[in-house]
């Protein structure tokens, strides 16, 4: 039997594990032109959160009853195509099922080069994408600038850190807890890290640690700890917004910043973006990633969950701020 898992219940607030549902059916089988996939791996990320949502946004919201898609690798297990052979292994956006059919658009095929299958989901995939347009399109990074980071554990920033780094960039991280922080430093080498839960001043901890002002602000977090980050820019500072997972749960209770006075005074560039509007990009952006990957020069920071029964709670996982860079499951078993 097929395992699939649906959005049965549109969250209000904080998504719950009763907004999900596991249904079982028949394994499909491929017509003429479609193959049939294993899911090896699932992609949870907190921009999921958003297609919950009865409303407009740039993608369209998951429908009820209907099985949630993310970032997936799978494996060709029987083709009726002949793109593709049994064995293939390809990457793209696909259900959370356990087996599904596909004529095999908008699917990638991953070369085995030695490459971990997960790192197609992260930093050779959209994460490391993310990473590299918004900061190098929006940022436009110079040596010798200061680059601070919300949300520098996760996934995406993890890797706008260490890009930063290898363009010559001073970079400061903020993360949730003593271990994220000391993560930063020690193993993607950022200059600084602050731990925003335990610092009673966080304005004046950033200040401190970027003594010149900070000249770009990569934020995946929004709200308070941005509103501390923007007091602190420098004249002409770029801000590419990425996300605001502070806010996806309905938290609007704080009123925050004006931002407008700032960036006003500053000269400053605060710009939102989705990876896509940069897809003309991405060959250049995926060859450059993967020298560094295989140079040693990027590495990636992954928490994988087991067992596909698990994708649910490995989402909500993400609200809590339980995982270190890319949250993975890994559904071979």
């Amino acid at each position: 039997m097929n395992k699939i898992i649906l959005l049965d219940k549109r969250p209000v607030g904080k998504v719950s594990l009763n907004d999900f549902k596991f249904v079982q059916e028949e394994i499909p089988q491929p017509m003429e032109g479609e193959i049939l996939l294993k899911t090896l791996y699932v992609s949870v990320d907190p921009y999921l959160r958003g297609r919950m949502n009865d409303s407009k946004s740039y993608v369209p919201p998951f429908q009820l009853h209907e099985p949630i898609e993310s970032g997936i690798v799978a494996k060709v297990v029987q083709t009726n195509n002949a793109a593709f052979k049994e064995g293939d292994i390809v990457s793209g956006s696909l259900k959370w099922q356990q087996y599904q059919v596909s004529k095999g658009v908008g699917l990638n095929k991953i070369e085995d080069d030695g490459t971990s299958l997960t790192a197609y989901l992260g930093i050779l995939g959209m994460t490391g994408l993310t990473a590299y347009c918004g900061l190098l399109e929006i940022g436009k990074p110079k040596a010798g600038e200061t680059l601070v980071v919300s949300g520098a554990a996760g996934a995406v920033g993890s890797v706008v850190g260490q890009i930063g780094k290898l363009l010559g960039c001073k970079v400061v991280g903020i993360a949730g807890t003593d271990e994220k922080v000391e993560m930063l430093k020690s193993e993607f080498h950022f200059d600084g890290a602050i731990n925003y839960k335990t610092t009673p001043d966080l304005k004046k901890a950033i200040q401190d640690a970027c003594p010149d002002g900070v000249d770009i602000y990569f934020d995946n977090v929004g709200a308070e700890i941005s509103d501390a980050v923007l007091v602190n820019i420098n004249k002409f500072a770029r801000i590419p917004v990425c996300g605001a997972i502070s806010l996806y749960n309905g938290d609007n209770s704080s009123n925050g910043l004006r931002v407008s006075s700032v960036l006003l005074s500053k000269s400053a560039l605060m710009q939102g973006f989705i990876v896509s509007n940069y897809a003309d990009k991405f060959p250049a952006a995926i060859k450059q990633l993967t020298a560094w990957v295989k140079e040693g020069k990027l590495i990636s920071s992954e928490t994988i969950e087991q067992g596909f029964d698990h994708i649910p709670q490995a989402f909500l996982d993400l609200f809590d701020g339980k995982n270190k860079g890319k949250m993975i499951v890994d559904c071979t078993n």
